[in-house]
């Protein structure tokens, strides 16, 4: 399917996001310290700038509050919803930070769930969908919340690195989930390559009886919404080759940094690995989300 960089943005930047807002509201972090305080801000700038991009998606921006009235059906109705409510403990919590150095508890807890269940239902909108066969998996949803954590974790290591008792908890954290989110998505790559289609063109016709069922004539002459959307195609050789930048940037070269961090402890070498992981991390779930994209097979395209 095509790859629009709008929805990668927006998946990159909000899951980091929520992510970060998840390990704030566990309060792992020092809510009197100043790189708390930057926490805050920073989760709801990536959450901010993560739906600002999603909307640029939209043939009609300005009519995305329709989005949100379907939410008893609508995947993507119950993640707009989702964003919003969980934006408001946030904040809340943020100006307690800021402004009086204190942490809540329980508009804590109600964020963690309100992050984590809208990474999930951002997840869902592909997962649900039975036309893709390499999105409709649990796993679908379980890569989009680890790699959520893992970055969290990642950046809340940052903030935490000036306090080794909260530092060195969030780093051996974020390792372990590094490893999760990489296991996992292994997994799922494994069984995209190698899952047979469910709706192939001898099942869509109705015609697999008769024998193998070839394409005489494309439906239409000229490109159309659907081939556009549906049919975009990357090179097997390039699309390993990307695959092997996502494994390494997003997940092998942070948990190398990450064990050099906390080898060295507390020292401006430790903080600038921190931030090289981060970064490194980001590159590789925006290259995950662009080939989630990109090899993505709709059943539609049995048609063409």
């Amino acid at each position: 399917m095509h790859p629009a960089y709008s929805i990668i943005i927006f998946t990159t930047l909000s899951g980091l996001g929520y992510g970060l807002a998840v390990i704030l509201g566990l309060g792992f972090l020092d809510p009197s310290a100043l790189p708390t305080k930057i926490a805050y801000l920073t989760a709801l700038a990536l959450i901010g700038m993560g739906l600002l991009s999603s909307l640029l998606h939209l043939g009609n921006p300005q009519r995305a509050w329709r989005a949100l009235s379907q939410w008893r059906s609508s995947w993507l109705s119950r993640e707009g919803v989702m964003a919003i409510a969980t934006f408001v403990p946030l904040v809340l919590s943020a100006a307690l930070c800021l402004f009086a150095d204190r942490y809540d508890t329980v508009l804590g807890l109600i964020s963690v769930l309100g992050a984590l269940v809208t990474v999930y239902s951002t997840s869902m909108i592909y997962a649900s969908l039975k036309t893709v066969d390499s999105w409709h998996t649990h796993l679908t949803p379980l890569c989009f919340l680890l790699f959520s954590l893992a970055g969290g974790l990642l950046l809340g290591s940052l903030f935490a690195s000036f306090d080794a008792q909260r530092g060195l908890p969030l780093q051996l954290l974020a390792l372990l989930f590094l490893l999760f989110a990489l296991v996992a998505k292994m997994v799922w790559r494994k069984r995209a390559r190698t899952l047979i289609a469910t709706s192939t063109p001898e099942s869509a016709t109705g015609l697999g009886s008769i024998g193998k069922v070839r394409l005489l004539e494309r439906p239409h002459a000229l490109d159309n919404y659907l081939t556009r959307e549906m049919g975009f195609r990357v090179a097997r050789k390039h699309a390993s080759k990307l695959w092997l930048i996502a494994f390494v940037s997003g997940a092998i070269l942070p948990i190398i940094a990450l064990l050099i961090a906390m080898s060295i402890g507390e020292s401006v070498v430790s903080i600038a690995l921190l931030a090289i992981a981060i970064l490194l991390h980001l590159l590789g779930v925006f290259v995950e989300r662009w080939l989630f994209f990109a090899e993505a097979k709709h059943a539609v395209m049995n048609y063409y």
